[in-house]
């Protein structure tokens, strides 16, 4: 299994990124699939999560309205829309997948999910 992160990258206040992830390796479309993020010191903490169907998905409190978790099966690819970027944002993200679960919720536990990506850095001044 193989998870490549993409697009992340200094940005103002108040900007937008869009975070991709594709998998390979396994079936992409049968399990969730979910993003993290990371500050040196601190515990890796759910952005968000989403289901094998793409239908439901679950948001850190932090990030809710902000961004958006996306994903494209047959491009066995992973999206995060981040919109209103603020400092406290700023983190290494990265994006996991489980290998068991359909549902999101699976896939928001640092310490269920199977496999990690490499991390994309984000930066917000």
């Amino acid at each position: 299994v193989q998870l490549v992160e993409s697009g992340g990258g200094s940005v103002q206040e108040g900007g937008s990124l869009t975070l991709s992830c594709v998998a390979s390796g396994y079936n992409f479309s049968d399990y969730c699939m979910g993003w993290f993020r990371q500050i040196p010191g601190k515990e890796r903490e759910s952005v968000a999560a989403l289901a094998n169907d793409g239908v439901s998905s679950i948001y850190g409190d932090s990030v809710k309205g902000r961004f958006t978790v996306s994903r494209n099966n047959a491009k066995n690819t992973l999206y995060l829309q981040m919109n209103g970027l603020k400092p406290e944002d700023a983190a290494m993200y990265y994006c996991a997948a489980d290998r068991t679960a359909h549902s999101a919720y699976f896939c928001t536990r640092a310490r269920v999910v199977h496999h990690w990506g490499q991390g994309t850095q984000v930066t917000v001044s």
